[in-house]
């Protein structure tokens, strides 16, 4: 009976032990997912304080530098473009490197999940060694009381 009560409690703690890696896992990702957010958010804000400190530029030359204005502008929008262009690069690269993140993280987690499932498995074969030599072991304590017994009846 002890013998069942410390293999449950063993098989429980690591069922606890489980539980605790699963949830912290969850909690990585979920801040990850978090962080991600927080990132886009912070980059949207980003574009459009520079797209409104173009626009305040651009209302400040006024009517006296109008064909100057032309030409800056028509540069500006090419710039525009180009740093659009390369924001988008950026956002993909950025996008690229998070995915592999989270793929590597994914990976780990799976690798720590096989981890755990190999080291149960490894317990739950020692536990199953452990039960057959106390069955074993019985058995011989209880042939040897036998014979002790006969042996004093006899003396």
């Amino acid at each position: 009976m002890e013998e069942k009560t410390i293999i449950q409690a063993v098989l429980q703690a690591l069922e606890q032990h489980s539980d605790k890696i699963s949830s912290k896992m969850e909690e990585m990702e979920q801040q990850l997912h978090s962080k991600i957010h927080a990132m886009g958010q912070q980059l949207r804000h980003e574009m459009q304080e520079m797209g409104q400190q173009l626009r305040n530029e651009m209302q400040e030359m006024g009517q006296q530098f109008r064909n100057e204005m032309q030409e800056m502008g028509q540069q500006l929008r090419n710039e525009m473009q180009e740093m659009g262009q390369q924001l988008r690069a950026e956002i993909r690269a950025v996008e690229t490197r998070l995915e592999a993140k989270i793929d590597s993280l994914r990976e780990e987690v799976q690798q720590m999940n096989r981890q755990l499932n190999e080291r149960i498995d490894h317990l739950e074969e020692e536990l199953t060694d452990t039960q057959a030599s106390v069955e074993v072991l019985t058995t011989k304590v209880l042939h040897h009381d036998r014979k002790l017994r006969q042996l004093t009846k006899q003396a």
